[in-house]
């Protein structure tokens, strides 16, 4: 099957118009992308911020016309359409194309990352099983990499941990893994959750050791390890539940972080722990260090 692509160049007092339009017309999906690589990292909470030149993609099918869609929107919108162009897109097998290029990984000594469909590569190591279908984290972001690299180079044994926006579970299956006696998740959102529950389950986690919950039912018990793959905002605005999370004398690890706000969050965190030399990745860092 193919598809019909519009891309229409925008300003974002142009968004709501033109996406009402397009959705009109016919269109099967309607995209907004930056066109300039000004990335929002952090929108305000409540906002959905637009790049100051944006583009809006709709797929139409196949058996649209070009020359009918255009003087279509033309007619509704009443005048000249912005600087667009039109393509012809062949379907992919986008799960298969996923499969071929998620391939296992290793992080420090002891850690892979495999995916459910391929035999480990090291079947001594310590292997993680997952299967990225709920795309909450696979080891492939930097900063997921700094925290597991940060984890592998740990002693994990029989220590309690917390991961804090557990995502896919990645980083307490990979602490459990690991030799950690229990790991607790938290994330806001239920739907990661259910994906570190059942990535638990492929790697064969009794769930007596990796209870989960909203944020808000986190029992406030200190564990010897924390990890918390974020965002800046948010751990400079948790930084005394988190820092009251860690046992005196425990780890903690953070990242999520860009290199330019490793500063403010070290500055949140300073007081309370003993912090190691920032850890840098393709612009991402991770901060960690010891409570005192």
């Amino acid at each position: 099957m193919s598809w019909l692509q519009l891309r229409l160049a925008i300003t974002p007092d142009q968004a709501e118009h033109f996406e009402d339009l397009l959705l009109e017309v016919g269109a099967v999906s309607v995209t907004y992308m930056d066109a300039e690589d000004q990335p929002i990292f952090e929108p305000d909470l409540g906002t959905t911020p637009l790049w100051s030149h944006t583009h809006l993609l709709a797929l139409f099918e196949a058996e649209v016309e070009e020359d009918s869609l255009v003087a279509h929107l033309q007619l509704l919108d009443g005048g000249e359409l912005p600087a667009h162009e039109l393509q012809r897109l062949e379907d992919q097998d986008w799960e298969r194309s996923w499969m071929e290029n998620f391939q296992p990984m290793q992080f420090g000594r002891r850690l892979w990352i495999v995916p459910s469909w391929h035999e480990a590569p090291e079947p001594e190591a310590v292997n993680l099983l997952l299967d990225p279908g709920l795309a909450f984290g696979t080891g492939t972001h930097p900063t997921t990499a700094l925290c597991l690299e940060w984890l592998d180079g740990q002693d994990l044994q029989g220590r309690r941990v917390i991961d804090f926006g557990c995502g896919s579970g990645i980083l307490a299956i990979a602490s459990l893994l690991l030799g950690a006696q229990r790991a607790v998740g938290t994330d806001i959102d239920t739907q990661a959750l259910e994906a570190s529950r059942d990535n638990a389950s492929r790697n064969g986690i009794d769930p007596a050791r990796f209870p989960l919950y909203l944020p808000e039912q986190l029992p406030a018990e200190p564990a010897e390890v924390l990890v918390a793959n974020i965002l800046a905002g948010p751990l400079v605005e948790l930084a005394p539940r988190l820092t009251a999370l860690v046992a005196p004398g425990g780890r903690l690890a953070l990242s999520g972080i860009l290199a330019e706000q490793a500063e403010e969050v070290r500055a949140a965190y300073a007081e309370a722990f003993e912090l190691a030399p920032t850890a840098c990745k393709e612009g991402w860092v991770r901060i960690d260090g010891i409570r005192r």
